[in-house]
């Protein structure tokens, strides 16, 4: 599992705040998911309501919000699970945000007193709390100006998910021109950034994914692709010197065994559905082996911040970066968009139009 730390949260802030705010008669209102309780069924936790707008600190920026994008974390938002998720800040017993969402793409509608980066009208990109609506409230710091050469919903594809490949390739892998690298998970959202990244870098990348991806993973760029519902990436004389598992869940000696005597492994991602580890007791067992073994074993949690999201408008804007979006859905439809990426059925990015 990979999700990004959480943005601070007001000290006014509680764990009701998920609550929609009333409407009154003259307020400004808009459009928004809606969800009260933790739940595991999209279709039942979150709902399309009008409510009003949200109130705006004098240290954030009110962004009218044009699409919105769907992540693995998006659900572990949603349900609440692992349990670590909500002893991270998103909320003990109830969800903190409004809704789910985090990554998106808009116009600045308005700033705060304090806020000098931006002004009214201008586009950007990056995270907040509870994106899946019309209006969200955003701290400049998690914000940048969209790349000029993406629409909207192209933007929006890239926040979370660009985020964590980049910090993941070149942060802890710390990938170099020449290396051998395996992406495990290669067409998903984060894999699919994760490839062009590492290729960016002058890596020589290995994408793994089904069958039906394939045509994806070397679309953007991977040197070769491994089809793992028919071979085994650690089955055969070839070692890496980076591996990035972002979408398997295998056992650290067979992830080893591929990787070269002092290669570099960092868990990005893997699940096994528990409700109190979800799959992290493997990225712990790494982080505990890795002082013992010459391999260097490791994971991390990605920080949502302005200053990489200028780092990934650079790489879009000369052509060394593009989202691979799958679908498309209307806002009304965002449980629906959950559901279809957390059953693995996304090539890419799935994103919510506003």
């Amino acid at each position: 599992m990979s999700m990004s730390a959480p943005n601070p949260v007001p000290a006014a802030t509680s764990e009701r705040s998920a609550d929609p705010t009333p409407t009154t008669a003259g307020a400004e209102t808009m459009k928004a998911i809606v969800q009260d309780e933790y739940g595991t069924a999209p279709e039942e936790a979150l709902r399309l309501e009008e409510i009003a707008r949200p109130a705006m600190a004098a240290d954030e920026i009110l962004v009218r919000v044009h699409a919105a994008s769907v992540d693995r974390g998006t659900w572990h938002l949603m349900t609440g699970l692992p349990y670590p998720v909500r002893l991270a800040g998103f909320g003990l017993r109830r969800p903190k945000a409004l809704n789910p969402g985090r990554s998106l793409a808009g116009t600045v509608e308005s700033v705060g007193q304090n806020v000098t980066e931006f002004e009214s009208g201008d586009e950007v990109y990056g995270t907040c709390d509870g994106s899946f609506a019309e209006y969200a409230r955003a701290r400049a710091s998690t914000l940048a100006p969209k790349p000029a050469n993406l629409s909207f919903e192209q933007a929006a594809a890239v926040p979370v998910s660009a985020l964590t490949a980049l910090q993941a390739v070149r942060d802890h892998a710390k990938v170099q021109a020449g290396q051998k690298v395996l992406i495990i998970g290669a067409s998903g959202g984060v894999g699919t950034f994760a490839v062009q990244i590492a290729k960016a870098f002058g890596a020589e990348v290995t994408g793994v994914c089904s069958t039906a991806k394939t045509d994806l993973v070397r679309a953007i760029g991977a040197d070769h692709v491994i089809d793992y519902t028919r071979d085994d990436f650690a089955g055969g004389p070839r070692r890496y010197d980076v591996i990035l598992d972002i979408g398997g869940n295998g056992r650290l000696t067979h992830l080893r065994r591929a990787l070269t005597p002092r290669g570099r492994l960092v868990i990005v991602g893997g699940e096994n559905g528990g409700r109190w580890l979800g799959g992290t007791d493997r990225q712990l067992r790494a982080l505990l082996l890795s002082p013992l073994v010459s391999q260097k074993l490791g994971t991390f949690i990605a920080s949502e911040n302005a200053e990489d999201l200028e780092v990934l408008r650079v790489l879009i804007e000369s052509g060394k970066l593009a989202p691979a979006i799958d679908r498309t859905y209307p806002l009304s439809e965002t449980p629906a968009a959950i559901s279809y990426v957390f059953q693995g059925r996304a090539r890419g990015k799935v994103v919510i139009t506003i």
